[in-house]
């Protein structure tokens, strides 16, 4: 399922292919985040044309709601019904469901929550929320589990911790319990957590590594604490987990974090910056950052991006992308989503070929000097 081609000598970076049912996923990689069936913005086809994206995340917590398991299955499956031939991955609706924190209650048996479109009430359980992935028909489903805020002290994060282990139990049961559907292979990842406290860390990765599942993710992480905690906790789990399986860190992050991230032996990541900084107006490039809707780019007719990274970004002028958003266009929070998305997926592809190069850690610390400047 996992296959590492190559590891930088100077750092934890490695380039690998994990293959799915829909196709070979060329770590490390970016996912696009498409919540309720689409990346909000972006057509499927421009994520094929031009993003290139071979792998979207959906979630299980807003498929479940809406349009609803029954709908989903009757039409066969997540692919089918909003046709996308390529890789998706579910994430359980944990993190969901511990953002309602007004409108939702922890037990022993699972998370009891209101609807934030009509109040209904609902009960996400380790098993339930395996049986759901299963009919959404992701290729990697996610465990289910609390992720904890932050900060939080060390009583809370270890009860968390602890409950999140049960779950991941009872999960595994079911998922071995129950059959793949639609006739591709689905992979569950049991998810880190512990916070940001050392110990915890330790023993849920532990907890995780003796699993043995097909990979395995980091949660709780990029939810308010320095980066360098974040980092720091990557580390201590990193040196835990596996070294033949992918990790997947959760929600993460900036263009820098990711670069870090790899660096210190990530292969999966996902966040909505792109896109939703993006309808912002911030575009992400190979020089910097942009926020489009400054006065200082209203005569700039250079490209986008003139590192080239995609046809979106070689093809429309700052000062057009500008005008779009003085007037309220739709179409300009339509390609600064793609642009950036398209970026992302571009650096991790060049990530990739310089470790498979031998020079990984050199250029990145060049990217990481320009990448967090403000342009």
């Amino acid at each position: 399922m996992f296959t590492i081609e190559a590891e930088d000598k100077l750092s934890g970076a490695r380039a690998g292919i994990l293959t799915t049912g829909h196709g070979e996923l060329r770590t490390p990689l970016f996912m696009p985040v498409g919540t309720a069936g689409t990346v909000k913005g972006v057509l499927q086809g421009d994520l094929k044309e031009k993003v290139d994206a071979p792998v979207i995340l959906g979630n299980t917590y807003h498929l479940y709601l809406r349009p609803g398991t029954d709908i989903i299955r009757e039409a066969g499956g997540l692919h089918r019904f909003i046709n996308w031939d390529r890789a998706i991955l579910t994430d359980s609706g944990g993190y969901q469901v511990f953002s309602l924190s007004s409108n939702r209650k922890l037990k022993e048996e699972g998370a009891y929550f209101k609807s934030h479109i009509d109040g209904s009430s609902h009960l996400f359980t380790p098993e339930n929320v395996v049986e759901i992935q299963r009919i959404i028909g992701a290729d990697i489903i996610m465990a289910f589990d609390e992720c904890t805020p932050w900060p939080c002290d060390y009583n809370y994060a270890r009860r968390s911790m602890e409950l999140t282990h049960r779950w991941l139990d009872r999960g595994l049961k079911r998922y071995g319990d129950t059959e793949q559907m639609y006739g591709h292979d689905q992979y569950l990842f049991p998810i880190v957590q512990g916070s940001t406290f050392r110990e915890l860390r330790k023993i849920s990765a532990e907890k995780v590594a003796e699993a043995g599942m097909e990979g395995n993710a980091i949660g709780g992480l990029s939810v308010g604490e320095p980066a360098e905690e974040m980092y720091a906790m990557i580390e201590v789990v990193n040196g835990i987990l596996p070294v033949s399986k992918p990790r997947y860190l959760m929600g993460v992050g900036t263009p820098v974090n990711i670069l870090e991230s790899i660096d210190r032996g990530i292969d999966l990541f996902d966040c909505v910056m792109p896109t939703r900084n993006g309808r912002n107006g911030m575009l992400f490039t190979s020089e910097g950052i942009i926020n489009i809707k400054n006065k200082k780019w209203e005569k700039d007719f250079s490209t986008l991006d003139p590192g080239g990274v995609s046809a979106v970004s070689s093809y429309y002028t700052k000062a057009y992308l500008r005008h779009l958003f003085a007037a309220g266009e739709l179409t300009g929070l339509q390609i600064a989503s793609i642009h950036n998305l398209s970026f992302y997926l571009w650096l991790v592809r060049r990530a990739r070929e310089h470790i498979l190069l031998g020079d990984f850690r050199e250029w990145k610390e060049k990217m990481v000097k320009k990448l967090g400047t403000r342009l």
